[in-house]
């Protein structure tokens, strides 16, 4: 596999990417299309608006909004004006996008202001307060400026993504400034929900984003030429690396979808000759259901991320598809790509385990002491080499609790190694539960309950779902009357819908165990 090459920086490599091939298209939107030169003038021009506003290297730039080529060119413009990208998800509420923004203290927000009906505006104004001393909301000290995106508005002191442009047309020096970022810069802060039920950065930097997503993108054989529909968000780490960022790398195409409606993807993929997909088994299996009649001839790879798929998923997309080659692979925001199967394994391996270690990663299996495990034995993952984080974004403890002295990132996911390396992994970390594809962390979704102001205690337990798979269950001791569907309705205004309890028990109290802790399993029990 080629290494990838000595660009160090995204900057550098947007560049040399232009200088090579200035008229390869990198985006497809609806009416916009982009070749590599298209998209680094429109960076340049972001960045040099970014410059004008005051942004300094190493400050973050927050964008909440959904997946667009505006949203792409935001991305470069940030990382060529030496800044850090901070993504916000589309399925935050306020408390959850302001509880980010302060805590990584960001400088600008960029927002789709009306995202299928939803201000973005006004429900930070709602949580943050209006403007104070010409910053626009009173509780986000350091924010200074929110930017809407191209075609959307909002009366001051938001910006127009217009004026950001027109007020970065004197700007000089911004070249240098691209060129000045270094490979150890971070590039991103990614936000990752834990059990403390609070948000977490994840901090990712220039050299090991390139690395780690050249190796993904060589391994699946994204390529110049393909189509590659990016349905992932760009606010999730597979989202904007191994789309946004990977497709500039290899000069595919990237479509950006911002609402996911399987019937319109299958439209695209016929439309457009989509030949690189990405989704959980369920997409796959829904592009099988409706196959017949459809020219879905053009796909060529598919990946997927799980801890298992059904073999005959996996024959049948191969058989009735015509695929090449389907990957599965296993990363997680701390630690980038760790583990990819490869175009010569066989079904059982792409079924069962995500693959052997990507190069320059090594996995262990490690027993509660930290021993390392045999083939075929169960135990803790541990993650060593380029793509361990940085560390969590201003939270040293947390970072120390996740990456050990010499420099292993415990992934608290539980797995076992094959004879030939394969990794399969065999259980979640202990509390979270995955709602449709979303990961869900009961610590938070119960921080976020207690802004009720019915709600004196919450404890929160995953049920299984026949439709998403797992919902939570939320066990709720009141302050004051109130009836369970005004909490679910509640939780609907205020929270991603992925984190909302499907379920609510009003209680007199939640029960102990003998650590005086709240005992989830028997909260489980009395939710089966």
């Amino acid at each position: 596999m080629e290494p990838v090459p000595d660009w160090g920086t995204i900057p550098r490599m947007l560049r040399d990417r232009t200088a090579r091939h200035p008229g390869d298209v990198v985006i497809v939107d609806g009416g916009t299309t982009l070749t590599l030169r298209a998209l680094r003038e429109e960076a340049a021009r972001v960045a040099r608006g970014l410059i004008a506003l005051g942004v300094e290297p190493g400050d973050r730039v927050a964008v909440w909004a959904p997946n667009s080529a505006a949203w792409v060119v935001i991305a470069y413009g940030v990382w060529d004006a030496g800044a850090i990208v901070t993504p916000l998800s589309t399925r935050f509420r306020g408390i959850e996008a302001a509880a980010l923004l302060r805590r990584t203290g960001a400088r600008v927000l960029f927002v789709d202001e009306g995202f299928l009906g939803f201000s973005y505006v006004g429900a930070l104004e709602e949580i943050c307060g209006g403007p104070v001393g010409g910053r626009p909301y009173g509780d986000l000290p350091e924010l200074r400026h929110v930017v809407t995106l191209p075609g959307t508005g909002a009366p001051p002191p938001v910006l127009a993504y217009e004026d950001l442009l027109a007020g970065g047309e004197r700007v000089t020096g911004a070249e240098d400034r691209a060129l000045a970022v270094g490979p150890d810069d971070l590039g991103e802060i990614m936000a990752t929900s834990g059990t403390t039920g609070r948000p977490k950065g994840v901090m990712l930097h220039h050299a090991q984003l390139l690395r780690g997503y050249w190796d993904w993108a060589s391994i699946v054989t994204l390529r110049a030429g393909d189509r590659y529909p990016i349905i992932a968000p760009f606010s999730h780490g597979f989202g904007i690396n191994a789309g946004l960022l990977a497709c500039v790398l290899k000069r595919a195409t990237m479509m950006p979808i911002s609402v996911f409606a399987p019937d319109a993807l299958l439209d695209l993929i016929e439309r457009e000759r989509v030949s690189v997909l990405a989704g959980p088994p369920t997409l796959f299996h829904r592009i099988l259901e409706e196959v017949d009649g459809r020219d879905v001839s053009s796909l060529r790879v598919a990946i997927c991320g799980a801890a298992a798929v059904p073999p005959e998923l996996i024959r049948r997309l191969i058989e009735r598809v015509g695929l090449d080659r389907m990957i599965n692979a296993y990363g997680l925001m701390e630690g980038t790509v760790v583990s990819m199967t490869r175009a010569e394994d066989p079904v059982e391996v792409i079924a069962a385990t995500t693959g052997r270690p990507v190069p320059g990663v090594t996995v262990r299996v490690v027993d509660d002491d930290g021993k390392d495990l045999p083939a075929g034995e169960r135990g803790e993952i541990l993650v060593g080499g380029y793509g361990v984080m940085r560390g969590y974004w201003d939270d040293p403890v947390r970072t120390a609790e996740a990456v050990d002295a010499e420099g292993w990132l415990h992934t608290g996911d539980v797995g076992a190694l094959d004879a030939r390396g394969n990794l399969a992994i065999v259980d979640r970390k202990k509390d979270m539960f995955i709602v449709g594809g979303f990961n869900a962390y009961p610590a938070e979704i119960e921080a976020l309950l207690l802004h009720h102001p019915a709600v004196a205690q919450a404890a929160v337990v995953a049920v299984p779902d026949g439709t998403l798979g797992e919902v939570g269950w939320a066990f709720v001791v009141p302050s004051a009357p109130v009836e369970p569907a005004e909490i679910v309705a509640w939780a609907r205004a205020h929270m991603a819908n992925y984190k909302v309890p499907r379920h609510v028990t009003l209680v007199d109290s939640l029960p102990a165990n003998a650590n005086g802790k709240v005992d989830k399993r028997a909260l489980r029990a009395r939710a089966r």
